[in-house]
């Protein structure tokens, strides 16, 4: 007769974790407020210089923030999606000069058993600058 108070008990202690996992930001969420934390500052530009890319963050399917050396920001929203990009969350690129531009293509950089291979070739689009909004510094 304990028993079954003992598995409700159980059960319940577990709903209440789930809802407050739950209510936790989900990843999707998380992206909305990066893309919505810049604001453009300036005209867009074709190209930006690899030798000053620090990182990269991707926050969607269709835009990638380059962070570059001194603290500058220009993010990039490709044209069209590109498919898995942001849950492989890495892309690859090849160029024969110092930059990299808007005709530039980049491949998402698939994971199958510890090698990476490139997939999907995808453009890019114009260098946009951007900054943290006031609210979210």
């Amino acid at each position: 007769m304990h028993k079954p108070l003992l598995i409700c008990a159980a059960a319940a202690v577990a709903l209440g974790g789930f809802a407050i996992a739950a209510t936790a930001s989900s990843p999707k969420e998380r992206r909305a407020k990066i893309l919505a934390s810049y604001q453009p500052v300036g005209a867009a530009k074709n190209c930006i210089s690899l030798r000053n890319i620090r990182n990269t963050r991707i926050v969607n399917d269709r835009t990638i923030d380059f962070h570059m050396g001194g603290g500058k920001v220009y993010r990039n929203t490709l044209p069209y999606s590109c498919s898995s990009l942001v849950i492989e969350d890495r892309f690859s690129y090849r160029t024969s000069m110092s930059q990299l531009c808007d005709v530039d293509i980049i491949h998402v950089l698939h994971n199958y058993g510890g090698r990476l291979q490139e997939g999907a070739g995808c453009g890019l689009g114009k260098f946009q600058p951007v900054e943290k909004t006031v609210a979210a510094r």
